[in-house]
């Protein structure tokens, strides 16, 4: 019973990754959003990222590539996760609410020409959705990454991955795999001479 269930959950993997593979539409995003990073990092902005739990674990993993080094030695890209000072999140959601811990650093930390990346399986987060509603007021660029739906954060986006699948695992999967892939195109394009 076990492996037919393992083999179950590798082959359900797969699938969502081959109808991703089949989507013309993302795979242009997919594009599209390398070089919006690219034109952000070389003008001076910085990649922000928000979301919570197996979201918030994805968004520190992606910036941490940008800002440390994906395939090769390279100058640093600003790339950071919005949740990793833990007493600015505690304080700001007991002093506030914790729907306004991202759309504050936001505020803070955000300039025209930026770009956020809000991170959701259901698209429906509350507090992300506050983030890029904030990002889209100062002139920020916004991405969402979410399941098939893309929730509420379809709205309000410039570019919009919906993975194909309302499986959260799933969906998880596909995103640090559109992750690494933006992160190394990013790394290839910017430095060229060093790929």
């Amino acid at each position: 019973m076990n492996r037919e269930k393992v083999i179950s959950i590798i082959k359900s993997s797969v699938e969502v990754k081959q109808n991703l593979l089949a989507d013309e539409k993302l795979l242009k995003t997919i594009i599209d959003i390398t070089d919006a990073w690219c034109n952000s990092l070389q003008n001076g902005g910085r990649i922000l990222f928000c979301g919570n739990g197996g979201s918030a674990a994805d968004a520190q993993h992606i910036a941490a590539e940008l800002s440390g080094r994906f395939y090769f030695d390279r100058e640093p890209l600003d790339a950071e996760a919005l949740h990793v000072n833990s007493s600015y999140l505690t304080a700001v959601a007991n002093d506030y609410s914790y729907d306004e811990v991202y759309s504050r650093m936001v505020r803070a930390k955000g300039k025209k020409g930026d770009v956020l990346a809000g991170i959701s399986t259901s698209g429906n987060s509350s507090n992300v959705i506050k983030a890029m509603e904030q990002a889209k007021k100062q002139g920020m660029l916004v991405v969402a990454m979410t399941g098939e739906k893309g929730g509420k954060m379809r709205e309000c986006c410039d570019y919009l991955i919906n993975v194909p699948s309302n499986d959260t695992p799933r969906i998880q999967e596909c995103h640090i795999m559109v992750g690494h892939i933006l992160c190394e195109l990013t790394e290839e394009q910017l430095f060229k001479k060093n790929a």
